[in-house]
């Protein structure tokens, strides 16, 4: 395969998609919690503006970018290292996750749009219930990649 993906520079690889899928979480399980909080303000009041503010950069700094980093590391090992493929139904369920939190990333991006222009779901009980979400992502997901179940 390709001389740099693999040996040493496998394990780097790996290492640099597990830091940016640990940003990723942190800001997939922080981003509905803040549009928790903003949900329980009044709407055009200076703490709704406030939260429009945090959920665009958590959203813009953090959430986007690890999404994006975690992703190309992926394909980036998947080059490395295509007999993963062969391995079993572990990986392609784990790639079905992680395409349902990716999914959830865009549905909570489309949140934060609307959102800023006063709309999105209103309801915080809602929005702790979605919190939920990558949670249970993240459980399925490691149990997959450690334990091999298939």
């Amino acid at each position: 395969m390709i001389d740099w993906l693999e040996g040493v520079g496998y394990d780097w690889i790996k290492a640099g998609h597990v830091i940016f899928v640990i940003f990723w979480m942190a800001g997939l399980f922080m981003l509905p919690r803040y549009l928790a909080y903003h949900s329980e303000t009044a709407v055009g009041s200076p703490e709704s503006e406030a939260w429009k503010a945090r959920e665009t950069r958590i959203l813009r700094i953090i959430l986007t970018p690890a999404m994006l980093a975690a992703w190309l590391f992926a394909v980036l090992m998947l080059v490395g290292r295509p007999e993963l493929f062969q391995g079993g139904g572990w990986l392609h369920a784990k790639l079905l996750l992680v395409v349902g939190l990716t999914g959830f990333h865009g549905f909570l991006a489309g949140q934060v749009r609307k959102f800023r222009a006063d709309g999105g779901i209103r309801n915080s009980r809602t929005w702790r219930i979605l919190n939920e979400i990558p949670s249970f992502g993240v459980i399925l997901v490691v149990v997959l990649v450690i334990a091999k179940p298939f």
